[in-house]
């Protein structure tokens, strides 16, 4: 208890002591342009919420367990408090957009695929060998670029983790299970991941994101060939019987028809992609009438799945509400602490990261660059961030529906760059990318002791991913 306390007064005492003086640096004056305002030390909201996530955990875990929404909230009001005090309408403004524009529709989508997939169940006798799990990531993968990272990774991630129940490090897998089936492979298709349907709503084509094959290509079977390696050594050191329950069972699916919930799922994020319809202005954000519709749709494909699947088949994949309630909680305080970053990265070269914008000239600049970003930011801006910066150095007074087609050819080596960059760092942190920080709350439920946030930072993202990616880099920037 005097632990937990602790940790709460000096939550508070860092709150106080900071965040009103760090807006007060702006001045007082409404700004137009809140990116080029906005000092930068106004991210260190965000900042304490990243540092809450990783510290937290380790020295209070049981205050972070039962407190964990409140220490979200606390952290997004030191942000917005001070904010709209300042800026008034316009902060408010910024509130409401990042809420409804983007927090809404990600818990939404995320909520309709974990409901769905929590209703989709692997029966039969499947142990997890070195082969049998490498061939698991491998499907998880390749289905990622055409239902999504975030799909891909809610459906195998339960028969994944049942398979490998008798195993004892089972760590390793799940963090490589991140790397490849939850960001690496959905880099194929604009359905893949957000930055790149992001890009195809601004005129990138269907099919150009084929163009990264070979960079997905090389880090998968980097990845994948590391990956099996240290499997087969824990499963030749921890010497374990692969269980015998006797009569081998044959694999086989128990509610099926969540798969077309899922389909439903990926036609309606596509063709509201596709359509055009108003706009609908709520609480003075304008949304076009197509995302609320989608969202809606959503909404009632997740509901359809909980009617028609019996509950003992949810009970039997171990589904709880659990892992989308600490998403759902953390990922309001991260996206509104977010607020100053993305503002900041907007304003371009006349924002206080213009130091970091303007230093981005060649292919290999971009790749790193945007890929450092994403990897703590959401990927999604920061593609587009970006993506305009390249359509402004090489195409300035021309249109976007000139310039686009243009970068996809003269210019194809840079928005490769800005693709890959936005895509495979979403795996450097849990924060990189939606599912990340799921799979790692099913994870941990299942008994799996996974690391903290920089744990896995230190101890697999810059051990594992870093020479990767610096080998794409060099082959292909």
């Amino acid at each position: 208890m005097k632990q937990d306390r602790l940790a709460g007064i000096i939550s508070f005492f860092i709150g106080s002591m900071f965040f009103f003086p760090s807006f007060c640096l702006a001045g007082t004056d409404n700004y137009i342009n809140l990116g080029q305002s906005l000092p930068l030390s106004s991210c260190i909201p965000f900042a304490c919420m990243l540092l809450s996530i990783a510290f937290l955990p380790l020295i209070a875990p049981n205050f972070w367990h039962h407190h964990f929404g409140k220490i979200a909230a606390f952290w997004a009001a030191s942000f917005s408090i001070p904010f709209i005090y300042i800026y008034k309408g316009l902060a408010l403004y910024e509130i409401f957009h990042i809420l409804l524009a983007d927090y809404v529709p990600f818990i939404i989508l995320l909520g309709a695929l974990f409901t769905i997939s929590g209703g989709i169940l692997l029966k039969g006798t499947l142990r997890g060998t070195p082969l049998v799990n490498t061939c698991m990531i491998l499907i998880g993968t390749v289905l990622a670029s055409w239902m999504g990272t975030t799909g891909a990774a809610m459906l195998m991630i339960r028969p994944f983790l049942r398979a490998n129940a008798y195993r004892k490090n089972k760590t390793f897998m799940v963090v490589f299970f991140i790397f490849l089936v939850a960001n690496i492979g959905g880099a194929l298709t604009p359905l893949g991941d957000p930055p790149l349907f992001l890009g195809y709503l601004h005129g990138v084509d269907f099919f150009w994101t084929f163009n990264i094959l070979p960079h997905m290509l090389t880090a998968c079977a980097i990845l994948m060939g590391i990956y099996f390696l240290i499997d087969r050594h824990h499963f030749k050191k921890e010497n374990v019987s692969i269980p015998d329950d006797g009569e081998k069972k044959p694999l086989r699916l128990v509610g099926i028809y969540n798969f077309l919930f899922l389909g439903g799922v990926i036609c309606a994020v596509l063709i509201s992609g596709m359509i055009d319809l108003k706009e609908v202005s709520t609480l003075g954000v304008h949304r076009p009438a197509q995302d609320w519709i989608r969202d809606l749709i959503l909404i009632g494909l997740g509901i359809a799945s909980l009617l028609a699947t019996p509950r003992k088949i949810r009970e039997d994949n171990q589904f709880s509400w659990f892992p989308m309630i600490e998403v759902a909680y953390l990922f309001v305080g991260i996206f509104i602490t977010m607020i100053p970053c993305l503002l900041l990265l907007k304003a371009g070269p006349n924002g206080s990261f213009a130091f970091l914008i303007n230093s981005v000239k060649a292919p290999v600049h971009y790749f790193w660059v945007t890929g450092i970003l994403s990897a703590f930011l959401d990927n999604a801006p920061t593609y587009l961030t970006f993506f305009n910066t390249a359509l402004g150095s090489f195409y300035a007074g021309m249109t976007e529906n000139q310039a686009v087609p243009l970068l996809m050819t003269e210019k194809a080596l840079y928005l490769k760059a800005i693709s890959t960059g936005a895509v495979f760092f979403g795996a450097f942190s849990y924060i990189g990318n939606a599912p990340n920080f799921m799979v790692r709350s099913i994870a941990m439920e299942a008994g799996v002791n996974m690391p903290s946030f920089f744990g896995y930072i230190v101890k697999y993202s810059i051990v594992f991913l870093l020479p990767v990616f610096m080998i794409v880099s060099f082959i292909f920037f």
